[in-house]
């Protein structure tokens, strides 16, 4: 046998291996790892793309979904039925004078109202035009306002003009499926110190809003005798212009004529409309004396501007008629709406009837007057009834009727959105100057009217409640439909929903509530039912996007964030505007009022929630923390003040100063910016107390936080009565005397606001805890019983005082000589004098 050959090694390459030969295994684990290795590669690069794709398209999706949520609505059943302000459920609220912003006006309350209105002007002036339609300050008229208003059936209205007087009076009578009847009764005199009796024209009309139809029917040649039309709420309608006569039993007197038909593309335009019809070609010549040209509504020719292309206006326009009588004082002249629907009428509301009607609406008013305030029987004189009538009439002869869309923006919105379409009956701070509804105002405003006529109260919250949109939002004023929009500047017509405003409706509620238990009422238990699943999401939004850096406490959002520009940069969502809160807006700031709306808050959300049988612990739990006086004090009590007070990033080292411009020498100055006041910070800021003593450092003692023996209430009693501080005469003023910022302006164009003027509302508030305090055992009822009785006295006396010389009741008042000042009439919350005056906490 031979032997085998054995294998030898050399540096040669081995032979190539055989088709047929398989690797190795360690060779094919190898492949195999690489592979592996390469597919989980891409695998990843594949799952990490679908990934971001779909986290992509989801934050897309995210974001338009959040966007859309400022313009959604709650979803909640709404508290008012749709129908709940129509003909046919509410037939005596359907007419009124919900039309606030002009002198004298009714509508509907119904989203396309045909609205009906006054305008005049006198004739043969040295002016040119002085027509008068819409509330403006600037027409400087002597005084206006309701003396009496039920809210409901009549009103009662005095205008003193230059030399004459206008007094406007309505009446309503039920009948029919359309609202029933109305007549109005304008009454002109002159002043016994004009040497000429004037000569006006009065201008009535009457517009379409989109929906129905006007026909005018003259006669005379240019008298305009009635209009009828029609309307989806009014159906068939007659409104006839009876002939001025010298007194109700006198014959007519001589008058002229003329009238308008036209178009007009929005409400906030009537005022232009006849503006650009007035033409001087007419004569007024009345028997005993001499012809005059005097001017009357003619044709309507638009302003036309040569080198400027008319914008194109894209709205339906509707029927406006305009019916204008020339006449002497003294006159009267009335004018009747009749509803078609109406078929058993007795009479018409005109001449002694109406006299006969309106007396009889005017005693029962009287009386109900009495009966609520009594005034009377707490010793106050007729004329200091008169004026109560006349703050109490001015409210609700300013509650408005408005439809329409606001503006709004959140941060997930490039843009502003307009939010859905919505109603809203409610009171307005001033008919001159704030024409619409403010969320913070219409609290106060609802403490008086809930005494008056608490179906009111509950239809005005109701309204605003139903605004609400998912997140559980209010926009906090609101500017509903063109001729609302028309008075506001644009910078304040974008409403965004990080910003809040105190929430007073919960005290217009805790009224609402003490009614309740005293008597049983199956109407307002209902009410608070349907307003409750709401009610929950508006506390609760509070209670999460106004929270503050340390665990129960609370941060107003919405503070301006320029800085350079403002000695104090405002809190206008706090209500109080320009009052000194930390100098530098920070994350860190902790609000003190807000703490306080927040603990009150909590404290009737679990009253209603008991009284419905809901789940009231949560909220019982939150108002027994948030009313912790221990707590209070370690968030906001600077002993250095030794007040309550924010905290924030704060120095009191900031003043007002020109800004210096540099001119290169040689260069003409007028083609550099101007120098404007800025802010210049001599000392850096740091987190500490602001110790700006006021308002806000009350709210712990104005909202009943602090416990009857809180050694605290000594020290604000005491800061309250100081003259060097808060007191004065006339009220309370909203900044201490001896605070740096004390009646500084805070931009160079804005005067101080809320730093020394005495305001209504915080006074009532005053008033109100101090009678709370006089009247709960403690160791400061006898000092809280004493301040209570001077503080009360000096409001009224003063605001009476103010009322009876210069005609107005004021937005606020002087502190240094008691005098009006600000917008006026102001009969929002300045009208809470009635509260005081009788007494109702």
């Amino acid at each position: 046998m031979g032997r085998q050959r054995k294998r030898v090694v050399t540096g040669e390459a081995p032979p190539p291996p055989r088709k047929d030969d398989k690797p190795s295994a360690f060779h094919r684990k190898e492949k195999k790892k690489k592979v592996d290795i390469g597919k989980v590669f891409i695998n990843i690069s594949i799952g990490l793309c679908i990934f971001s794709l779909i986290w992509f398209f989801y934050a897309l999706y995210m974001r338009s979904s959040l966007a859309k949520r400022v313009v959604t609505l709650h979803p909640a059943a709404p508290v008012l039925d749709a129908n709940s302000s129509s003909a046919k459920v509410s037939p005596e609220r359907f007419w009124g004078s919900y039309r606030p912003q002009v002198y004298f006006g009714m509508k509907t309350r119904s989203p396309r109202s045909v609205v009906t209105g006054m305008m005049w002007m006198r004739q043969f002036t040295d002016f040119d035009i002085n027509l008068r339609h819409t509330c403006e300050q600037g027409d400087r008229l002597q005084s206006y306002g309701w003396l009496m208003h039920d809210g409901t059936n009549f009103g009662v209205q005095e205008i003193r003009d230059n030399d004459f007087t206008l007094t406007t009076e309505f009446v309503k009578r039920m009948g029919g499926g359309h609202g029933g009847d109305w007549t109005w009764r304008i009454t002109a005199k002159q002043h016994s110190s004009s040497p000429h009796a004037p000569v006006l024209s009065l201008m009535f009309y009457a517009a379409a809003d989109t929906q129905g139809s006007l026909e005018a029917h003259v006669e005379e040649k240019t008298r305009l005798a009635s209009i009828t039309g029609s309307s989806e709420e009014l159906g068939n309608f007659k409104i006839t212009f009876r002939k001025p006569v010298t007194g109700e039993q006198s014959s007519a007197k001589y008058a002229s004529y003329n009238y308008l038909k036209t178009l007009t593309p929005g409400l906030e335009k009537l005022t232009d409309i006849v503006k650009h019809s007035l033409n001087r070609r007419f004569v007024y010549s009345p028997s005993s004396g001499e012809k005059r040209h005097y001017i009357g509504v003619d044709v309507y020719r638009p302003p036309h501007h040569p080198n400027q292309q008319k914008p194109h206006d894209p709205r339906k326009e509707s029927d406006f008629v305009v019916h204008q009588v020339t006449v002497q004082t003294p006159f009267q002249v009335e004018v009747l709406f009749e509803s078609g629907s109406f078929s058993n009428r007795p009479n018409q509301l005109v001449g002694p009837i109406l006299t006969q009607e309106l007396d009889r609406r005017k005693a029962e008013f009287n009386a109900k007057f009495e009966n609520t305030f009594r005034l009377e029987s707490k010793g106050f004189n007729q004329a200091n009834i008169k004026f109560a009538q006349a703050a109490l009439s001015n409210m609700l002869g300013g509650m408005g009727y408005f439809y329409g869309q606001s503006v709004v923006q959140s941060v997930y919105n490039e843009y502003p959105l307009l939010y859905p379409e919505g109603a809203l009956y409610t009171a307005v701070p001033s008919r001159s100057f704030f024409p619409r509804g403010f969320l913070w105002d219409e609290g106060f405003h609802q403490l008086l009217l809930s005494k008056w006529d608490p179906q009111v109260t509950q239809e005005a919250i109701a309204h605003w409640i139903d605004l609400m949109n998912i997140e559980g939002w209010i926009p906090r004023e609101q500017i509903l439909g063109d001729e609302a929009r028309s008075k506001v500047p644009g910078e304040f017509i974008v409403q965004r929903n990080e910003n809040a405003n105190p929430p007073t409706l919960f005290l217009a509620l805790q009224g609402l509530i003490g009614q309740l238990s005293a008597n049983s009422d199956e109407k307002t238990f209902t009410f608070l039912q349907r307003l409750f699943p709401k009610l929950k999401t508006w506390f609760d939004w509070y209670n999460t996007t106004q929270t503050g850096p340390k665990p129960n406490s609370y941060r107003w959002r919405g503070r301006d964030k320029d800085t350079n520009l403002f000695l104090n940069p405002k809190t206008l969502t706090s209500g109080l505007d320009d009052y000194p809160r930390a100098s530098h807006p920070s994350v860190d700031e902790r609000h003190v009022d807000l703490h306080c709306w927040m603990a009150m808050s909590s404290g009737i959300m679990a009253s209603v929630a008991r009284l419905l049988g809901e789940p009231y612990e949560e909220y019982e739990l939150t108002h027994n923390i948030l009313s912790d006086n221990n707590l209070l004090d370690e968030l906001h009590w600077s002993e250095q003040l030794r007040s309550y007070s924010d905290y924030g990033n704060h120095t009191q080292a900031v003043s007002l100063q020109q800004e210096k411009v540099y001119v290169p020498p040689g260069q003409p100055r007028h083609q550099f910016p101007v120098a404007r006041l800025v802010r210049y910070v001599r000392k850096a800021p740091k987190l500490q107390f602001v110790n700006a003593l006021g308002y806000v450092s009350l709210f712990p003692f104005l909202l009943h936080i602090l416990q009857p023996d809180s050694s605290k209430l000594e020290q604000i009693f005491q800061d309250m009565r100081d003259p060097n501080k808060l007191w004065t005469p006339y009220g309370l003023r909203s900044l201490s005397k001896s605070d740096p910022l004390y009646m500084m302006r805070n931009t160079e164009h804005d005067a101080p606001y809320w730093r020394g003027a005495i305001w209504i509302n915080v006074n009532y508030l005053a008033v109100r805890a101090l009678h709370h305090y006089s009247t709960t055992e403690g160791p400061y009822q006898e000092k809280a019983a004493a301040l209570y009785k001077e503080l009360r006295t000096n409001i009224v006396n003063n605001v009476f005082k103010q009322y009876v010389e210069t005609g107005y009741i004021w937005e606020q008042y002087n502190d240094s000589t008691g005098r009006g000042q600000g917008s006026h009439p102001f009969t929002g919350w300045s009208a809470l004098t009635v509260l005081i005056m009788g007494e109702h906490y």
